[in-house]
């Protein structure tokens, strides 16, 4: 059913309200999707039972294509070509964003941000460069979003500064994305679209299908892009749950469907690609978790997870209002998705169960959970704050379990290890993923893998999502499903995959890397930026402070040595004093000789006083000289 400026059913959408901007917006622009009728729906309506009556491998089994051409029927093609560039997400986690242009209409897919590397020193974020779309703006249709986690979804405040597209997601995605948008000042009302998985957006010459599949966050979709060339899939970030918490399966009869229909590419997650397998189902948590509170009735339970995980967090709740507990909630993130999923219908919070987090006093350990943020380790989080004892309305001791229900991303290792030992430090006790299943993947593992490829039968595949090691294990995967190498393509961040009707090959590359944010600043902190925080961080500063007479040819005063970071100069007297005494004889040699450029005395100082620190410290810190005429 064609529909034009329709309004979403989910009521409760605050981009719908009739006194938002975003909702606004929504009723001026033109909007064309199709609905597919509730029949073709294959989802569950209610929680799958806890023993599933087919098993993942039998599924896997029954998948297999059968004898399908790859790509799908042949014929006449059309003469242009489809251009697919990823800004993010390959060779790297996170930062995922992919465009994709055929003709004047350009798509693009998430909108995500990574974390910094231990040696960008004081960065916030980095997110993708956006130079390409900058520059071809008014060619793009809209930004889909797979879901609404922050690799997927947290560039899109500062991309929007420079481009207004439409952006399309589910309810709970555009939720997520309207109250992080509502805390950066943009120079426009972004444009908001909710759709319902089954729900198909034309976007110039190009359509997008939005397919239901599981994920570590409810409302997750894969998308089906419709080209005159052919269908390109992309699957998002995936998992295949037989018992989801909410009921709600990944529809493998849809993408079985559109396999059937001629897949020309499969863009496919790689994050666990290495790991042999099923993923488990999101269930054996909350079996985990519901031990955990029958086996610690006397002790107040704080749980830190993921504030995204939307059935982590239900789990949570309902088991705390089955076992007589109160819910405190803790962390900006986890308060605002809780209030968003809620509101849209997406958790299920008894009346009466949450209370400020002022009032666990007034309440006994054993009748108190406590749900925070800081799974990660983060500095400033909710748990790190509570570990050090820097919270004055809580603190944890001997009757507290702390579960920490989320497993370290890379890189956040020694953060997370550094707040586990704070609180056993304190007597708290803690369990942790892999200690015990309080976590599980949100990811496909290999044998998920193969099934999508199963369904979908491609004739070109793309592994996606993932550093080098898991895009080659999902090509790994892709030979052994019987796809040709020579159709197999890893690309890097900016490298540009054309297909046409004679086949498929790199061509060139279009702008792109990593944009720092540091603070309000976004983009004016670069690579010789970085290089001279990592000088100061090792071996620090020192300040070189002279005035000369350039007229008469002398040192007029100074030098003063100042240092920062290198040395103790109480305890180095000796060694500043003849730091001083070689500044100034580098100075008076370029006076004597009339050798008076700024650059060449500044240089002429850096170079002797460097060498000579070196020779007796082996430090090399920054010689920032100061040089003035009077």
């Amino acid at each position: 059913m064609e529909k034009n400026n329709q309004k979403n059913p989910a009521q409760n959408n605050p981009a719908e309200h009739p006194q938002s901007p975003a909702a606004a917006e929504k009723k001026t622009a033109k909007r064309h999707y199709t609905r597919r009728p509730k029949k073709a729906q294959t989802q569950a309506a209610q929680p799958a039972a806890p023993a599933a009556a087919v098993t993942p491998a039998q599924i896997a089994q029954t998948a297999q294509p059968a004898k399908r051409k790859r790509g799908g029927k042949g014929g006449a093609k059309p003469t242009g070509k489809i251009r697919i560039a990823s800004l993010g997400g390959l060779h790297e986690i996170g930062k995922n964003m992919t465009m994709i242009e055929y003709g004047d209409d350009i798509i693009v897919v998430d909108c995500g941000i990574a974390f910094p590397d231990e040696d960008m020193l004081g960065i916030d974020l980095v997110i993708p460069d956006v130079t390409y779309l900058e520059k071809n703006k008014e060619k793009i249709r809209g930004i889909l979003l797979t879901h609404g986690h922050e690799d997927h979804i947290g560039s899109l405040p500062y991309v929007l500064r420079s481009i207004n597209p439409d952006i399309y997601g589910t309810a709970l995605t555009l939720g997520i994305v309207e109250k992080k948008l509502s805390e950066h000042s943009l120079p426009h009302t972004p444009r908001l679209h909710t759709v319902q998985p089954g729900d198909t957006v034309q976007l110039g010459s190009l359509s997008a299908e939005f397919v239901r599949v599981n994920h570590s966050i409810a409302d997750a979709c894969a998308i089906a892009i419709r080209t005159p060339l052919g269908i390109l899939f992309h699957t998002g970030d995936f998992k295949l749950d037989l018992t989801p918490v909410d009921g709600k399966m990944m529809d493998i009869t849809r993408i079985g469907e559109i396999g059937n229909e001629g897949v020309l590419l499969l863009m496919c997650e790689s994050t666990n690609a290495e790991r042999p397998g099923f993923t488990p189902s999101e269930r054996t948590v909350g079996r985990s978790l519901a031990d955990i509170f029958l086996k610690n009735k006397d002790k107040r339970l704080v749980i830190a997870t993921f504030s995204s995980n939307v059935h982590r967090v239900q789990q949570i709740i309902s088991l705390s209002a089955e076992n007589g507990r109160k819910v405190a909630v803790m962390g900006r993130s986890m308060v605002n998705v809780i209030a968003a999923a809620s509101a849209l219908g997406y958790m299920n919070v008894p009346d009466g169960l949450l209370i400020d987090v002022k009032d666990i006093k007034r309440y006994p350990e054993s009748q108190v959970t406590l749900v925070t943020t800081g799974s990660q380790g983060e500095p400033m989080s909710a748990l790190y704050r509570l570990a050090f004892g820097d919270n004055d309305r809580v603190t944890l001791g001997q009757k507290d379990l702390v579960v920490i229900s989320a497993s370290a991303i890379p890189g956040n290792e020694k953060s997370v290890g550094k707040i586990i030992n704070a609180l056993i430090g304190a007597g708290v006790s803690v369990m942790h993923d892999p200690e015990t299943d309080v976590h599980v993947s949100g990811h496909a593992c290999r044998e998920e893998l193969k099934l999508m490829q199963a369904l979908t039968h491609p004739k070109y595949f793309m592994p996606i999502h993932g550093e080098l090691r898991h895009l080659d294990a999902n090509r790994q995967i892709a030979r052994s499903m019987g796809i040709p190498d020579e159709n197999i393509f890893i690309s890097d961040i900016g490298k540009v995959l054309e297909i046409d009707a004679k086949g498929a090959r790199f061509a060139g590359t279009i702008p792109s890397g990593k944009i720092l944010v540091d603070g309000y600043g976004v983009g004016d902190v670069g690579s010789i930026v970085l290089r001279d925080r990592k000088h100061l961080s090792q071996d620090g500063l020192i300040v070189v402070v002279a005035a000369v007479d350039l007229d008469a040819r002398l040192l007029s005063s100074g030098p003063d040595i100042i240092s920062r970071g290198f040395v103790y100069v109480r305890e180095s007297e000796e060694l500043m004093g003849e730091a001083r005494e070689i500044a100034a004889a580098a100075l008076n040699k370029c006076l004597e000789a009339s050798r008076t450029d700024w650059m060449e005395l500044k240089t002429s100082v850096k170079d002797a006083l460097g060498k000579y620190l070196y020779q007796k410290t082996h430090r090399k810190p920054m010689i920032l000289p100061v040089i003035m005429d009077v």
